[in-house]
């Protein structure tokens, strides 16, 4: 499996929010139960995580994909990604520039058969091209997008998951996960992250959800699934 984790930091989100986001992205990443789910199909997972604000603001938490081949790989990308500093806090929400930035990665990662982008954020797509337009334009094929929304504020999260469900999530067993509010991204993140590697143990994509929604797209789409592929230094990944 490739997958990419990509952290919304627009104008929307405050210095202790970030704080949150990062610290509970590090956290989910170190969970007894996500390392275990890594390890389980005996095969390494390819990672690369970014934070993605503007439509030119996309920086890297981690200098390059990871091959997670033991736990102290991924406690050294837990690692950096809690040391990681901000890039910018004054840019709008260019989501759709952000799946494509993700689609472009995969082209200079691991040469796997399927790759699942893990998108958060707190809010719509408000500068540039939208996700459903990326999806057009850049290199998806085989690509299945999931998303963590969170919820923020007294307002119920369902107008902010109902665009998620029908401008983000792509591919057969697309889903989403709701934190609500920040302090609460640690624990949607560890479901997300579960429910993601269960699919490589299992062999099979997880069971619909109501949440769940493949977009129409113009190139064909693959079940999330276990599979071997072969990485830059020839080692496999699922």
């Amino acid at each position: 499996m490739a997958l990419i984790l990509a952290m919304d930091v627009s104008s929307s989100v405050n210095a202790d929010e970030d704080r949150l986001q990062r610290t509970g992205l590090a956290a989910a990443l170190r969970d007894p139960e996500v390392q275990a789910a890594f390890f389980a199909n005996g095969n390494p997972v390819a990672l690369h995580a970014f934070e993605w604000s503007g439509r030119y603001d996309q920086v890297p938490l981690i200098p390059d994909w990871a091959l997670i081949e033991t736990p102290g790989d991924l406690a050294m990308v837990a690692d950096a990604i809690a040391a990681s500093p901000r890039s910018r806090t004054d840019m709008p929400t260019a989501m759709g520039h952000a799946m494509g930035y993700a689609a472009t990665l995969f082209q200079n990662g691991p040469d796997c058969l399927f790759h699942t982008i893990d998108v958060s954020g707190d809010g719509e797509n408000n500068d540039g091209f939208s996700p459903a337009l990326a999806y057009g334009a850049f290199p998806f094929r085989d690509v299945t997008v999931n998303a963590l929304v969170v919820a923020t504020g007294d307002a119920p999260p369902a107008g902010l998951t109902a665009y998620f469900e029908h401008n983000v999530l792509r591919g057969p067993g697309a889903f989403l996960e709701v934190a609500r509010g920040f302090e609460n991204f640690q624990g949607a993140m560890k479901r997300k992250l579960l429910r993601e590697l269960a699919v490589q143990i299992l062999g099979r994509t997880m069971p619909p959800r109501s949440t769940d929604r493949t977009l129409p797209t113009t190139t064909p789409l693959a079940v999330v699934a276990a599979a071997t592929c072969t990485a830059h230094n020839t080692q496999d990944c699922p």
